[in-house]
């Protein structure tokens, strides 16, 4: 298949839905010979900070010369995205040629009911899978897709678990409490490995501690190896406290894994000061000497760094920034309005192109009644009209879009990477 029939036969995988659990991923993997078990697996869970913390890793074990596999979701721009080695992300050539060597075992599966073909996202974890073996990589950061206990990832047999942090979030599939969502994410520790555990709310970390000793499994505590003050965490190039604290957890993960993936002290420092995620408080020079600022804040917790960050924001330039909001769900919208409210002078509501978007009449009903600055409607199009060009603000002001990934996605494809257009379709899932 080319790219166009491989992206059209994913994506009539991806219109039956995602499939929450791991029985068909565990025969998938089975058949494919298990090329998961051919190198180390860090397995990481969490309701934020996944994707930082693999991109944290990622840099502190590429910095000691090894070669490294990355699978994260969803992409941002391209597809892919999802599964790179030493941070080159597939190409489609490539993309192709692994949905070709996944697909005669998918189909086989179908055989006797159709029910059974790998969904979308186990179509793309096997890939990764298979690449990584491909790629001889020395270790391989794989990221849970949602929870951790039925993601289609928790067929791996990891080195180390790692769980970065526990907020509010897909309460549909992982329960209404803190303490069932932290159940679900503990779902990916195993019989005698050890666990990395994040800043985690009290009532969430005491459960996942009674699984890890169920499990004979050590846990590792940044809060016990760092501390409660965030200024003795390290350092690193991504903004805000939350990130000194993925930056704490990937560190820890270094340590526990040191005599069979030992890391130095300079290389984890020296990889914390350059490391790169996109959509993480990401900024951009325009003309007019005007910034645009992306940031994924996608939900409570997200919403709170976002808080911070735009605190932060105001008192380094002393100017109200202009802010987009586009959010999947009323629950996260209204988090991110509510913020949005009390840092902006002017608020551009948009609505990403996911089925599961908020809608803009919606996301107008949300606005703080106290509110008192501009809210309008716009459109991507409209706002990013050519590459490196934004249409809002004036002479200095700072732009900052925020909200759903997906929606930064469609700015980054607009804004950075024209020729990359058309992969939105394959975002979700």
């Amino acid at each position: 298949m080319d790219y166009a029939a491989t992206k059209a036969y994913l994506l009539g995988l991806k219109s039956t839905g995602a499939k929450y659990g791991i029985d068909h991923m565990r025969v998938l993997a089975a058949r494919l010979g298990h090329p998961e078990r051919a190198y180390p697996v860090i397995h990481i869970a969490g309701t934020n900070g996944k994707g930082s913390v693999c991109a944290m890793l990622d840099a502190m074990y590429r910095r000691m010369g090894r070669t490294v596999g990355m699978y994260t979701s969803p992409h941002l721009v391209f597809l892919g995205e999802r599964v790179q080695v030493n941070r080159q992300p597939l190409s489609r050539d490539e993309l192709c040629r692994y949905v070709e060597l996944v697909r005669p075992h998918a189909e086989a599966m179908a055989k006797d009911d159709p029910i059974n073909i790998p969904s979308y996202f186990e179509f793309m974890t096997a890939a990764a899978f298979l690449r990584f073996k491909d790629a001889n990589v020395d270790v391989a950061l794989v990221e849970v897709g949602l929870g951790g206990r039925l993601d289609a990832t928790n067929v791996v047999q990891p080195q180390l678990c790692v769980i970065t942090s526990i907020g509010f979030d897909h309460m549909d599939y992982l329960g209404d409490t803190l303490e069932k969502i932290a159940m679900e994410k503990a779902g990916i520790i195993k019989h005698g490995v050890p666990v990395v555990l994040g800043r985690l709310p009290p009532e969430a970390e005491a459960p996942i501690r009674a699984i890890a000793q169920e499990r004979n499994a050590p846990v590792h505590s940044v809060r016990e190896v760092f501390g409660e003050n965030l200024e003795n965490y390290p350092r690193t190039r991504l903004a805000g406290s939350f990130q000194r604290a993925n930056a704490a957890t990937a560190t820890l993960a270094t340590r526990v894994l040191e005599k069979t993936l030992p890391v130095t002290d300079s290389a984890c420092v020296a990889a914390l000061a350059e490391v790169d995620w996109p959509a993480r408080w990401q900024k951009f020079s325009l003309s007019d000497r005007r910034t645009l600022i992306l940031d994924a804040s996608h939900n409570l917790e997200g919403a709170q760094t976002l808080h911070e960050n735009l605190s932060a924001l105001h008192r380094e330039t002393g100017r109200e920034p202009i802010i987009i909001v586009g959010a999947l769900g009323e629950h996260r919208a209204k988090a991110l309005l509510d913020v949005a409210a009390g840092h902006a002078r002017e608020i551009i509501l948009l609505q990403p192109n996911q089925p599961r978007a908020t809608s803009l009449a919606d996301l107008e009903k949300l606005i703080p009644a106290n509110f008192s600055g501009t809210v309008r409607r716009g459109r991507v199009e409209e706002i990013f009209p050519a590459p490196g060009v934004c249409a809002l603000g004036g002479d200095g002001d700072t732009v900052v879009a925020t909200g759903s990934i997906y929606l930064l996605g469609e700015i980054l494809e607009r804004f950075a990477h024209p020729a990359l257009a058309g992969e939105g379709t394959l975002q979700d899932f």
